[in-house]
């Protein structure tokens, strides 16, 4: 027979095996381990092959197994190893619950086969300290009269520990205090529990409740404790006599108070609980009857209230004494003893009275003009029977007395009828008794108006917005003003301040409604002519002397779109078809003609889009919407008809949108038309080379000889003076004006004798071609500008003239420019410059550059 115990230390178990005895292959014999409780799951027991001797390698053929008594299966068997383990952890309060015994077995049954064997194994659940004390109830209720005496005893419920042996509970201890003590005991099955002993008399009003903390303490290593509260109520014992706050009361009251008027509520506190707390309030034997007829005392709550009429002049003064007791079985009281002094009441009102009041007064009434007259009177005496008069503060009035009790009421600020239009004053009169006594009078003052504000208009200024073409008549706006006074002052009359525009009276031009402001129009306007007007209106009211004030008006004519384009380039005569032509062998991308058109309404409505309404052959030729520029779109060819058709329309932006068309007739020829039958063209002062071709084959040639030659000629325009041009037909007008001294792109060149006449054809790097009709032929002439030229000079008979002037300024700048630069690119300027053509949409004629006019004209030599 073998024996295993476990021992804890240091957290960790350790198994000591002890070899008592054994008998081999008893079936009686019993094999006993020992294990304390709580061991972790998988835990080894012991070695049961080694321990009954038997072989481990035939284990498993010998179906050894476990069989465990309990229901609950606590442990098993490795039949690789022959190793008992814990398969659950082990509570030994739970296997073993019965305390009547120290030990806990666990029985098992180990078996194998072939043959069969049957082994006893007995394992001892050592118990640990795992459980502390623990008390059936956690709050101990004791009731404890105030009269116990000293050293009373009272049980209290022991606690109670699952655990068993020096692990169960050993002692008790109580929380510090005086009163209380306790003194442990012993059971006659060994257990342990507590007495409660009183040390020292209680006194309810003092501390009518304990609170103690009891702790139960077990005998394990560490110990454990467990707590319970216990709550002594001390119980009531009648003690304590009834108390009164004083022993003396004082007390006013005014006379005439009403029955049931409070007059004292007498506080009497019993410090004990219960009926002997319960106080019953009387009068005693010394309390004259008038007293008590006069005032009545409520025994339960000891208020003392008026009963009977109270009169000064009768009885001021009354002394009562009052005693409470309380319930108990041996009832104790206390009394007090109270004088009530009658006072005196302020029991008459003021009175007030208006001896004159003047209503209405002007609102410009002079500040210091008595305006009431008021008396006061009290018939109380003393302090009762002195008042006080009061107006409002918040009002432009004030009060001075003149004599005794009277007084006047004066005018302290001045008065606004606009503002406040009557007043309601109130005369208060109030004593100085306590409490004081008052009385009031309304009186109702009303201003009258004086012409004192001028009219106002809403807005400083008014802009109107008109469309034009509006029609006669029309309302435009209502710009009328406000005044805040009455009546006649209040009655407004609108003018309009005469003023003249171009010799135009505004009233010729707008009317107003004198007595509401409506503004109206008398005539159309048209935004061309006229685009805004400015003006004032009057206000003026019915007063007297009458005021009056102005406002500010501007009308803005807002455009229609009213006007059509005009198409001023190309010109021609009204309804008439413009013929031009243009050489066969024009590029792609040529300028053929450009149409000019201008519309006279707003730039919004003004903007002008160009397109083609016919076009006899839409792949030639290309329209620009924006500037009206006619571009060839490829170059011609034998299959092109000879002559086009060109419809195109000018449209403005307005809404709805206004146009105007020009039909173009163009004819292609083989080579540049030389002379045209209805211009004529303003010759140069200089013609370096007459034919094309020439300074083609010149230009290609010779680079180096073209360079100086160029050199040369432009020293000798530079130093040459200005020659007289050929003479055009005097006309009536200079082909530049004197109030048209520049010039931009596609800009109109007009006087006052011929609207439209000149106009800006076309520039194109530095030069403007300007058409200009002879007042007494049929033909037009051709000026060529240079763009920095300044404005020219003409009379009425001298003939139009290109002038170049000489600038000695950019002589040297010139010089070294062409030197420099004119090597570097002459071959491509050649190329390009005898293949420019200038486009003078006038006559729609593609025209040549001549390359001495280029110079000329290009570099401002």
């Amino acid at each position: 027979m073998g024996s295993v115990f476990w021992t804890r230390s240091s957290k960790r178990y350790v198994l000591a095996f002890v070899l008592i005895s054994f008998v081999h292959r008893a079936p009686a014999s019993v094999t006993h381990y020992s294990i304390p409780e709580e061991m972790k799951q998988g835990s080894v027991v012991a070695n049961l092959a080694n321990d009954l001797s038997l072989d481990v390698k035939t284990l498993n053929k010998r179906k050894m197994r476990l069989d465990i008594i309990p229901n609950k299966r606590y442990l098993d068997v490795k039949k690789d190893t022959g190793e008992l383990y814990i398969v659950e952890k082990i509570d030994r309060e739970i296997l073993c619950p019965s305390k009547s015994s120290s030990s806990c077995y666990l029985k098992l049954e180990v078996i194998l086969e072939n043959p069969v064997r049957i082994f006893n194994i007995e394992v001892e659940i050592l118990d640990m300290n795992d459980n502390a004390p623990r008390f059936r109830r956690d709050v101990i209720h004791l009731d404890i009269s105030e009269s116990t005496p000293k050293g009373e005893r009272f049980s209290l419920s022991n606690a109670v520990d699952p655990d068993v042996g020096s692990n169960t509970v050993k002692t008790y201890h109580l929380s510090a205090n005086e009163q209380f003590d306790i003194e442990v005991q012993t059971g006659r099955d060994g257990s342990k529990f507590a007495e409660f002993i009183l040390k020292e008399a209680l006194d309810r009003e003092q501390q009518a409740v304990h609170n103690l903390i009891l702790t139960a303490v077990d005998g394990g290593k560490p110990p454990r404790s467990g707590t319970a509260k216990i709550i002594v109520q001390v119980l009531d014992n009648n003690d304590n006599a009834p108390l009164f706050d004083q022993l003396m009361y004082n007390v006013k009251i005014m006379e005439n108070s009403p029955i049931g008027s409070l007059v004292i509520d007498l506080n009497a506190t019993d410090l004990d609980e219960g009926s002997n707390s319960d106080l019953t309030y009387s009068y005693s034997l010394y309390t004259p009857d008038k007293t008590q007829q006069t005032f009545h005392l409520n025994p339960s709550t000891g208020e003392i209230t008026v009963k009977g009429m109270l009169n000064y002049e009768d009885f001021n003064i009354y002394d009562m004494e009052v005693i409470a007791a309380d319930k108990g079985v041996t009832s104790l009281s206390g009394q007090c003893t109270i004088k009530i002094q009658v006072e005196d009441m302020n029991d008459n009102h003021p009175e007030i009275s208006i001896k004159s009041f003047q209503s209405p007064v002007s609102e410009n009434i002079d500040v210091d003009t008595v305006i009431a007259v008021v008396s006061v009177s009290d018939k109380d005496s003393g302090n009762n029977g002195v008042v006080d008069l009061h107006v409002p503060q918040n009002m432009p009035f004030k009060l001075r007395e003149s004599s005794d009790n009277y007084y006047e009421l004066v005018v302290s600020e001045p008065l606004d009828r606009e503002k406040v239009p009557e007043y309601e004053i109130t005369f208060t009169v109030r004593d100085r008794g306590s409490p004081p006594l008052s009385d009031n009078e309304t009186m109702t003052l009303q201003l009258l108006d004086v012409n004192d504000n001028v009219p106002q208009f809403p807005q400083s200024s008014y802009t109107i917005r008109v469309t034009e073409n509006n029609a006669p008549g029309a309302l435009l706006s209502s710009p009328s003003a406000f005044d805040p006074d009455l009546h006649e002052n209040q009655y407004l009359v609108y003018f309009i301040v005469e003023k003249e525009v171009a010799n135009t009276s505004m009233s010729m031009l707008f009317s107003i409604n004198p007595e509401n402001g409506n503004l109206y129009a008398l005539k159309t306007f048209d935004y061309e002519m006229e685009k805004e007007f400015f003006f004032h209106i009057e206000a003026r009211d019915s007063g007297s002397p009458p005021l009056s004030s102005n406002v500010s008006v501007r009308i803005l004519v807002v455009d229609q779109n009213d006007n059509a384009p005009v198409i001023v380039s190309p010109w021609r005569a009204h309804g008439s078809l413009v013929e031009e032509k243009i050489p066969r062998s024009t590029e792609k991308g040529s300028l053929v003609a450009k149409v000019i058109a201008l519309d006279g309404d707003s730039v919004h409505n003004s903007r002008i889009s160009y397109q083609f309404l016919q076009v006899s052959d839409a792949s030639l030729f290309s329209l620009d919407q924006y500037n009206g520029e006619i571009r060839t779109a490829r170059m011609f060819s034998y299959k092109d008809w000879r002559h086009h058709r060109l419809v195109i329309a000018a449209k403005d932006n307005g809404q709805p949108p206004l146009s105007a068309t020009v039909t173009i007739k163009l004819s292609t020829v083989e080579t540049a038309v030389k002379a045209y039958s209805d211009m004529s063209e303003v010759p140069l002062e200089y013609d370096i080379f007459s034919d094309l071709n020439l300074y083609l084959v010149i230009g290609l040639g010779s680079v180096s000889f073209l360079l100086l030659i160029t050199i040369l000629v432009t020293i000798v325009l530079k130093c040459q003076k200005v020659k007289p041009s050929i003479a055009v037909p005097n006309g009536r007008n200079s082909v530049l004006s004197e109030r048209n001294s520049t010039l931009a792109d596609s800009t109109l060149v007009s006087n006052d004798a011929y609207w439209y006449s000149m106009f800006l054809a076309e520039t194109r790097k530095g030069k403007l071609v300007v058409r200009q009709p002879a007042p007494k032929g049929s033909r037009y002439f051709v000026s060529s500008i240079p763009r920095s030229s300044g404005m020219s000079e003409t009379s009425g008979s001298a003939p139009s003239t290109l002038q170049v002037r000489v600038d000695g300024s950019n002589f040297v700048s010139g010089i070294v420019t062409l030197t420099v630069g004119l090597t570097c690119f002459l071959w491509t300027f050649t190329c390009w410059f005898t293949q420019l053509e200038i486009y003078n949409p006038s006559f729609s004629t593609a025209y040549p550059y001549r390359l001495g006019y280029f110079l000329t004209v290009k570099f401002n030599f």
